[in-house]
């Protein structure tokens, strides 16, 4: 009886992960695939600033991306209760907390103003992540196993249908995205180029130089908030006249953002950690005067780097609380670094060329139908051909057994 019984149980369960196993071949059969057009750089006559008349004392820190307990403590984030995360950022000073659930969007205080609807999509092998900011519905499409640049563009158009913001996740990690993928993708608003885990600056200046208007965001990614060393170290500046959830996403659409790298001496103490964040460098102005780019804080700052095309370093300026760089003809775009004495480092958004008001909307690529009609034939063929053998052989080796 014991022996009939587990062998019910093992068939079930073998039909169980087939019937799985079939479900996501079916799912990357009918993935579209895409026409993919290398992008041009930024052009034009004139300047697109995301600061422009920015208000230095409405900076607003954000977090994005914290776990808290969910799925039965089954995901990271398992220590963390929503009413921890939310006291410890408070005393950290950050203005905007949201908590980032894989797979689930947190309602926790979603009646007060500050509210905002955050959720981390993707449960891959390769954490090809992104982070949803105004999230409207959970999107549970995925490609689990790898992910081509066709699988990673019809996720973000699914995607699309339900969120104000798409940020990818740390693309760095695990190399989920890489540097060229960010030449080529479309219909998404940015990059998580901060987080605890890695920094990707490579995949940011790829599609910067591609003509790709993509903002940053900087988040710590904390799985034990009661470990000062997980947090309070990634963060997002916005400049908003309030913390609203209409406020703060028209602000991180226009770019009016910066990521933030606040240094971490490890073994920190988190009331020393409380102090130190709550007293840093203010960006006071980032203007253009001509074809000079400007900027200015309150503090000395170590280092200022101008960087442009590809990632080149253009110009450095050391021990200044004001910097300034020319924008050459040949300049596409130019991002600026401030690393201040405390080793803290600050990421700002882009000023770049544009013809009209405003930078080119990231449209998603066209779906090539004939190579998708294709692929699904092949795939099809190829998947009724493993099932009907599978079976014929099944069949052969059951009459070989009566026999």
């Amino acid at each position: 009886m014991i022996i009939k019984i587990s062998v019910i149980l093992g068939k079930s369960i073998l039909l169980f992960i087939t019937a799985i196993m079939i479900i996501i071949t079916i799912e990357y059969i009918t993935c579209p695939v895409y026409k993919f057009k290398a992008s041009v750089p930024f052009s034009g006559k004139n300047y697109y600033n995301p600061y422009k008349q920015i208000d230095p004392g409405l900076w607003r820190k954000a977090n994005f991306q914290v776990q808290s307990y969910a799925w039965l403590g089954l995901t990271s984030g398992r220590l963390n209760s929503n009413e921890a995360i939310y006291n410890t950022y408070r005393r950290l000073g950050y203005d905007i907390i949201a908590t980032s659930d894989y797979q689930k969007i947190n309602r926790f205080r979603s009646a007060e103003t500050d509210y905002i609807p955050v959720y981390e999509h993707g449960y891959g092998i390769k954490k090809n992540h992104q982070v949803l900011i105004g999230a409207g519905k959970v999107l549970w499409t995925d490609y689990p196993i790898f992910q081509t640049i066709h699988n990673k563009q019809h996720i973000l158009n699914l995607l699309r249908k339900g969120n104000e913001l798409i940020f990818i996740a740390h693309p760095k990690l695990r190399e989920g995205y890489k540097p060229e993928d960010m030449r080529y993708l479309g219909n998404y608003d940015g990059i998580e180029v901060l987080n605890n885990y890695r920094t990707s600056l490579a995949h940011w200046d790829s599609a910067l130089s591609t003509g790709k208007y993509l903002t940053i965001i900087g988040d710590d990614d904390a799985h034990d908030i009661s470990n000062p060393d997980e947090i309070g170290h990634h963060c997002t500046f916005i400049n908003s006249p309030s913390v609203t959830q209409n406020d703060i996403i028209s602000s991180l659409k226009s770019g009016r953002a910066f990521g933030a790298k606040i240094n971490r001496p490890e073994g920190e103490t988190f009331e020393a950690k409380i102090k130190r964040t709550k007293v840093l460098p203010v960006v006071l102005q980032v203007n253009m005067k001509k074809d000079t780019l400007i900027v200015s804080t309150d503090s000395i700052a170590g280092e200022i780097r101008f960087i442009g095309q590809r990632g080149r370093l253009l110009k450095t300026c050391f021990n200044s609380s004001t910097a300034l760089c020319l924008f050459e003809k040949t300049d596409p775009y130019i991002r600026i670094e401030i690393e201040f004495k405390s080793r803290t480092i600050y990421y700002l958004n882009p000023v770049c060329r544009i013809e009209d008001a405003f930078p080119p909307e990231i449209i998603s690529p066209e779906i090539d139908i004939y190579r998708t009609y294709l692929l699904r034939i092949i795939g099809f063929s190829s998947l009724l051909f493993i099932i009907f053998n599978y079976f014929m052989l099944s069949r052969i080796f059951r009459k070989r057994s009566n026999c």
